[in-house]
């Protein structure tokens, strides 16, 4: 090949090169495009990680800072000597957080058998509410239910459920205080009895606390305490823990002996109308199901009523001396048994002839009492009964308590007047029955009932002449003998004046023949009272039915024990006994 051709083809590829694009610049433009990013993002690291630190920080925390609720402690209820009768207890409650928990069934069914409860009803609270971010699942579950759902949740990093520290409220002694202290519901505000009526007083205030929580909501940190939790407050009852085992087993026991439909006893402090026991039958267990037959919460001591029958005959008598009229040996003739009243007969159950008030009394002589009532000024007899208190509510406080029923004397008509005097007409509570006894007990002092514990001393107000008071006291010991309705009631080494009563219960269109409300209303040590106790049996179906048969014995079982735990010394020591004790057999 010659010079020339070769460069002839020389010229042409120089012409061919010359006519390919260039990349160069393309090059210089796709460096200075990556240098700048590279660039950026270094600057942007370096403003993130040193100038905008705070910033992020914050935000985090935003998106991870919570504002949870920290539960109080409901203020303790106790007996008068500082045991517990209501306490609460730290458990979890189970949450979760229906945007984030999976509807998987793999992960919802151990759930759901961990909380024992129904796979659909999750899933369908969670459906129901899916727009929230917090629902409880399950409140207040056992310790070994927490545990368990903990390890599962840890386990298998299930993100949307966890636990949340509350109180639940236990009861030691169950159904022997149920009727006094109530209950509370799931938020643990007072339902029934004590815990309701000092709702505000127990009730502590829940608190507030920021908190970081991870990716499953679990806190992980605290950060700042908001608002501390302020704890409610004790509440110091009247009740002696003692005495209401005591009354409430011996109450029972007769309620089934006597096949009885239910049954109250009360005992109240002679010396200022505290209440140291308050029982019913049937009860319930606090710690259960609230599940179950309607009425039995129902505290009947304070909110059934019934006709006292011959339990207020003392009071007639008391009315008769307080007037001037009459004396202890004032005689009224009950003969033939029977008396006229209008349209009405009264009767006693059998002829007692000529009695002085004592025997009236002993005898429980409904036409003696009916004398002695139509003889007294339709007023003044009305008014003494208004001052022990009939008609009117005692000063407990509690919820649902009922006022009885003392019907105006301007409404009544002689055979009103007459039936009154033995217990007919009128309506009480236990309650009210036995604050009206603790005037006799208290030689004519009413004081102001009371289930919290009074440290200081409590004014009373006379309503009776401390001499009337005592005379009837001494009548109503008579009964507790062999010769009067009440030997049942007797309680050994003690002095008991008491009064029985048989009533009739009340039913649509008059009294019924075959239903009774057996009742008897106690006072001991009868020399120097410190104890007053009614024994309420609605009911009793075995057989028996009179007061002195079906009530009485309870009172002497309960005021024996009772007296012995108070250490009241006796004043009827037999010739026996005061032997024994000299001869140091006694200790």
């Amino acid at each position: 090949m010659n010079g020339k051709t070769r460069n002839k083809r020389l010229k042409q590829a120089r012409r061919l090169e010359q006519a390919l694009p260039s990349y160069q610049a393309r090059r210089w433009t796709m460096l200075g495009l990556l240098m700048g990013a590279a660039s950026l993002l270094i600057w942007r690291a370096v403003d993130q990680q040193i100038f905008e630190t705070d910033f992020l920080q914050n935000e985090g925390q935003r998106r991870h800072l919570r504002v949870v609720e920290m539960s109080a402690h409901r203020g303790m209820i106790k007996d008068r000597l500082g045991e517990p009768v209501a306490i609460s207890t730290p458990v979890d409650s189970v949450w979760a957080n229906p945007r984030t928990l999976s509807p998987d069934s793999r992960i919802l069914v151990p759930i759901a058998k961990i909380l024992q409860m129904d796979l659909d009803s999750l899933r369908q609270l969670l459906a129901r509410r899916s727009d929230r971010s917090f629902v409880y699942l399950k409140r207040r579950i056992n310790p070994d239910r927490a545990a368990k759902l903990t390890a599962y949740v840890s386990d298998n990093e299930i993100a949307g459920v966890g636990l949340q520290r509350e109180y639940r409220r236990y009861y030691p002694d169950g159904e022997v205080f149920a009727h006094v202290v109530g209950f509370t519901n799931v938020d643990d505000e007072g339902q029934e009895g004590l815990e309701l009526a000092y709702d505000e007083w127990l009730q502590g205030t829940s608190g507030k606390k920021r908190v970081i929580q991870d990716g499953r909501a679990r806190a992980v940190k605290d950060v700042e305490n908001i608002l501390e939790p302020e704890a409610g407050k004790d509440l110091i009852t009247s009740i002696d823990r003692r005495l209401q085992f005591l009354a409430y087993r011996e109450l029972k026991g007769a309620v089934q002996r006597n096949k009885a439909k239910a049954g109250s006893a009360v005992i109240l402090d002679a010396r200022n109308g505290e209440i140291l026991a308050m029982v019913n039958q049937p009860a319930y267990n606090p710690n259960g199901s609230k599940q179950g037959k309607v009425g039995r919460f129902r505290n009947r001591a304070v909110t059934d009523v019934f006709e006292p029958g011959s339990t207020v005959k003392p009071f007639t008598i008391a009315a008769a001396l307080e007037s001037g009229r009459y004396t202890p040996g004032t005689v009224i003739d009950t003969a033939p048994g029977t008396m006229k009243v209008g349209r009405h007969q009264v009767k006693d159950h059998r002829n007692y002839g000529a009695i002085d008030l004592s025997r009236v009394i002993l005898k429980s002589s409904n036409v003696g009492v009916s004398k002695i009532a139509l003889d007294l000024p339709k007023e003044k007899f009305w008014g003494f009964f208004s001052k022990m208190g009939f008609g009117e509510a005692t000063s407990t406080g509690f919820p649902g308590e009922v006022t009885g029923q003392l019907a105006p004397y301007r409404r009544w008509a002689e055979i009103d007047q007459a039936t009154l005097a033995f217990g007919y007409g009128l309506s009480v509570t236990p309650l009210q029955l036995a604050r009206a006894y603790v005037v006799l007990a208290s030689d004519g002092m009413r004081y102001p009932t009371s289930l919290i514990r009074q440290d200081e001393p409590v004014k009373g107000e006379r309503v009776m002449k401390a001499k009337t008071a005592k005379l009837v006291r001494k009548m109503m010991e008579a009964v507790v003998t062999e010769e009067g309705t009440a030997p049942a009631a007797a309680v050994p080494g003690y002095r008991v004046a008491g009064k029985t009563g048989t009533a009739k219960k009340s039913i649509s269109g008059g009294y019924a023949d075959d239903q009774y409300i057996s009742v008897f209303a106690g006072i001991a040590p009868a020399s120097d009272p410190r104890l007053v106790m009614v024994v309420m049996i609605d009911e009793p179906s075995a057989g028996e039915y009179y007061g002195g048969s079906v009530a009485a014995p309870v009172f002497s079982s309960v005021m024996a024990g009772a007296l012995r735990m108070l250490n009241v010394a006796p004043d009827a020591l037999d010739d026996s006994m005061v032997k024994l004790a000299g001869s140091g057999g006694v200790k």
